[in-house]
């Protein structure tokens, strides 16, 4: 969430920054500041209201001890209307308030200076590659053809238990999907990030706290007799951990990670696109999140985006990595790297994480701050990736390292799955 400030003092800037992000800005920014005016002006109305009920009951005490019962009376009077109006004053203070966080709700953060101009994925800007392009020729098959040949993934029966979108993983395919899973973890903690466990349904103020609420609301699944939604990713039950928190700078920078299942309606989704392992709504993923100060935030999205990088190499996966374009930028952040990798078998290139800087924006949200020894308490910068989402990595693994003996594991894998091939039926 914006804050107040980043809004009066720069308006205009704040307008034409959300333009890149293809939100239209102006009334909602003017009714901000008239709601937070009216508000200042409520709150001054209240702080005289109570200072004229202070200096009341001083002369009411004097009147009374100078035996001026009828002039006491009518200060009485005086008093009880205005606390009649200081009730209705502070009612409408609230409702300013309210309001006023609703719209700041349903602002998006602010894109940083790098961030390319561009609507779509189209606009999106390469800033490096890497990895080897596997030569599979014409008789290659996409996972699913893999999956079912190999008995590693079951779709339909998913389907039966579940419905669309909830694989079944087997024998050599369930033991990939928990090796990958340790890897992630292992590499994780190795770099340095503190592995937590969190849980896996939130409520509705983590929702809130790092954007997920109102802003993807219809794209989580709700549990409605309990107010709680699942995780879409581990993301938000780990940030949370930090709400309403002030740290100390000795504790600065925190670096979290954590295996979770993920779980996402997808609405809308449909097509070739989301064939297979593409598109799901329960997957696997291990997260690394980063809590710092502002000033070295960008360091540390530079170290998270090549720590994700060495993840893809060791995969022996051929790679990009994309700087997100405006228009393809999430609610909430202020600068995304995409990582992609390449299916051969399919032909096009697949998502398998985000590295974002959210600023202050989810900081301001969660109220997580940190005491700094000169300017006092300010707001943290947070950070997110995915190190790594698992179905993609499991389409792109079975796709491009397919042969006529089977499937070859990367080096690194081995000793994680305990076989370094699955072999051809």
């Amino acid at each position: 969430m914006l804050t107040l400030k980043q809004i009066k003092d720069n308006r205009a800037e704040v307008i034409l920054k959300l333009a890149k992000k293809g939100f239209k800005a102006d009334d909602i920014i003017d009714e901000v500041l008239r709601l937070d005016e009216a508000r200042r002006q409520s709150q001054t109305e209240l702080d005289s209201l109570l200072a004229e009920q202070n200096q009341c009951a001083r002369e009411i005490g004097a009147l009374m001890k100078a035996g001026q019962k009828d002039e006491a009376e009518a200060k009485k009077a005086q008093v009880a209307s205005m606390k009649a109006r200081s009730k209705e004053v502070e009612e409408a203070k609230e409702a300013y308030e309210r309001e006023l966080r609703n719209l700041l709700l349903q602002i998006p953060n602010l894109p940083n200076d790098i961030v390319p101009e561009g609507k779509s994925a189209a606009d999106n800007l390469e800033v490096r590659s890497g990895g080897r392009m596997p030569e599979l020729g014409t008789t290659a098959k996409p996972h699913w053809d893999l999956a079912k040949e190999y008995d590693l993934i079951d779709f339909e029966l998913g389907v039966k238990i579940s419905g669309a979108g909830f694989p079944v993983y087997k024998g050599y395919g369930a033991r990939l999907q928990r090796a990958l899973i340790n890897f992630f973890l292992d590499q994780a903690r190795e770099a340095g990030f503190v592995e937590v466990q969190p849980p896996y349904v939130v409520n509705e103020d983590s929702g809130y706290g790092t954007g997920q609420l109102p802003d993807k609301e219809g794209q989580m699944y709700h549990i409605g007799l309990d107010g709680l939604y699942l995780i879409p990713t581990a993301e938000v039950p780990v940030t949370n951990i930090y709400r309403d928190v002030i740290l100390s700078e000795a504790e600065l920078p925190i670096k979290n990670t954590a295996y979770s299942a993920c779980f996402r309606r997808e609405a809308g989704s449909y097509g070739k696109d989301v064939r297979g392992l593409n598109r799901l709504h329960q997957f696997d993923k291990v997260e690394i999140v980063c809590i710092d100060k502002p000033e070295r935030s960008y360091e540390r999205l530079d170290e998270m985006v090549a720590y994700v990088q060495t993840l893809v190499d060791k995969l022996e996966l051929p790679w990009r990595i994309l700087r997100l374009c405006g228009g393809d930028m999430s609610f909430t952040s202020a600068l995304t790297y995409d990582f992609e990798v390449y299916s051969a078998a399919q032909q096009r290139w697949l998502e398998v994480s985000s590295v974002s800087n959210f600023e202050s924006y989810q900081a301001n949200r969660l109220k997580c701050r940190y005491r700094d020894a000169q300017t006092g308490v300010q707001l943290v910068h947070t950070l997110n990736g995915s190190a790594l989402a698992l179905p993609r990595i499991v389409a792109a693994l079975l796709e491009n390292h397919q042969s006529p003996e089977g499937i070859h594991i990367p080096k690194a894998l081995v000793p994680y799955t305990g076989f370094d091939l699955i072999p051809a039926p």
